[in-house]
């Protein structure tokens, strides 16, 4: 797994309340006790401190109620067909920019073309999709991004 992903798991055991000591944790994570102990400096940089008991009977454990995102898929089971549009939309929604797309209807079997503007990313069935307010239809659709065969990133903000 990446580093992100390791301190997010990381987190995600620690939030639990329960005790920990690095080799369970390293063991869990399939790393070493050293990435262990990085992690946690990585944490309390970002502000996330991590108690430590010390002693044989010691390990870590995580004194702050810390919401952490649960994780309901693996990178694995997701698969993306255009990295392009997805990257695209990632920086439309970080920079609230409109885009133009088109986009093709599996129950009409046509492209149409709309201007959207995206608000996050989300999982649709197993596959990648978007949450974005479409101005034809005037509402917030849900779009695959797999189905999005053109996209284009315009250069009217939104709020």
């Amino acid at each position: 797994m990446s580093k992100v992903s390791n301190v997010l798991s990381m987190l995600e055991y620690l939030s639990t309340g329960k005790k920990y000591s690095i080799n369970e944790l390293a063991n869990l994570l399939e790393v070493t006790p050293r990435m262990i102990r990085n992690y946690k400096d990585e944490l309390e940089e970002a502000g996330i401190y991590i108690d430590t008991i010390k002693g044989p009977y010691g390990g870590y454990v995580l004194n702050q109620n810390i919401n952490v995102p649960k994780r309901f898929v693996t990178r694995y089971e997701i698969k993306i067909d255009n990295k392009r549009i997805f990257n695209t939309l990632n920086r439309a929604i970080k920079e609230k920019r409109k885009c133009f797309i088109e986009y093709y209807s599996k129950d009409r079997k046509e492209i149409s073309k709309r201007i959207i503007r995206p608000y996050e990313l989300i999982v649709l069935a197993s596959e990648w999709g978007v949450a974005a307010y479409c101005e034809s239809k005037e509402e917030i659709r849900h779009f695959y991004v797999n189905r999005i065969k053109n996209i284009k990133l315009l250069d009217i903000y939104y709020n």
